[in-house]
């Protein structure tokens, strides 16, 4: 029973940070209704970014994520400006695919300023077993993933706080609704846009940080964003309650089908158990558990 215990907390603590990416997603789609196919790209730049800044500087790790996001609020800016100003009122197709090329454009940025080799990150976090769980339940969680869940846990209370709270999230939610009428009552949609992709930058930001302390700092870190589709796919794309959902859902499931199922089938099963799971989910709950269903009239 202690082992399920261990594969169902770690897969819960790996679905977190799995979470913590989809919600990126999620704050461009309420925003612009259009998928941001930039957002892993968005996750490797700023984690280059912010180990580039500790290198070439010398500074610590603490002044390096402040410079880290005026970068990334500076990227939500120029993005704004270059690529969805002129891009309003567009089809969602035209501004997906404007994305896209986004996308390549900021992978091939982050590598010609800061190059290409793997870099290593140190946080101030041990990745050994939590001993008081190890001491009185005899259970192996690792005390990174645990602190990882802690920091994902705050950073969407106050992205919760956002959205419901201040005048800034009112605008997100009245964009999100209908962006004509948003703008009919005076609401400036550039500046909304600029808001969110800065948040959506300084998600990118936490996520960036802590995979890339546990993988190094890589361009492989660009796949990670492909994890988010199937929690995107369960919880909704228009839902951060949903995202956090998919996310247990994805983690749990993915390392206990590797335990599990895995031995019966030649294991391997990890890499592509989520997209099976999503892709059944799609067949009876096409818009998430937390999204809004469409009723199409024909």
């Amino acid at each position: 029973m202690s082992f399920f215990i261990e594969v169902l907390l770690g897969g819960l603590l790996s679905g977190v940070m799995y979470a913590l990416v989809a919600i990126g997603f999620v704050l461009i789609y309420k925003a612009s209704g259009v998928f941001n196919f930039a957002q892993g790209a968005m996750v490797f730049f700023a984690a280059l970014t912010c180990v580039g800044i500790i290198d070439k500087f010398g500074v610590s790790l603490w002044i390096a994520i402040p410079l880290t996001i005026l970068v990334m609020i500076a990227l939500a800016f120029a993005i704004e400006r270059v690529v969805l100003r002129p891009l309003v009122n567009q089809p969602e197709i035209t501004l997906f695919m404007a994305t896209i090329g986004l996308a390549f454009f900021i992978e091939g940025l982050a590598q010609l300023v800061w190059g290409s080799q793997v870099r290593k990150l140190d946080l101030p976090i041990e990745d050994v077993p939590n001993e008081y769980l190890m001491e009185h339940f005899n259970i192996l969680v690792s005390q990174f993933d645990m602190t990882a869940a802690i920091v994902c846990a705050l950073l969407v209370i106050a992205l919760a706080l956002l959205f419901t709270k201040t005048r800034v999230g009112r605008a997100l939610r009245a964009v999100a609704d209908d962006h004509q009428a948003a703008l009919a009552v005076g609401i400036p949609l550039q500046r909304i846009w600029v808001v969110v992709w800065s948040v959506a930058g300084l998600v990118a930001l936490v996520a960036g940080l802590l995979w890339g302390a546990r993988n190094g700092v890589q361009f492989a870190l660009t796949f990670i964003a492909l994890k988010a589709l199937p929690v995107l796919i369960l919880g909704g794309f228009t839902s951060i309650p949903g995202a956090i959902v998919g996310g247990l859902i994805i983690g749990a499931s993915e390392k206990l089908a590797e335990v599990y199922i895995g031995p019966m089938v030649g294991g391997g099963i990890e890499g592509w158990f989520p997209y099976v799971l999503a892709l059944l989910f799609l067949l009876v709950r096409p818009e998430g558990l937390f999204g809004e269903k469409i009723i199409r009239r024909i």
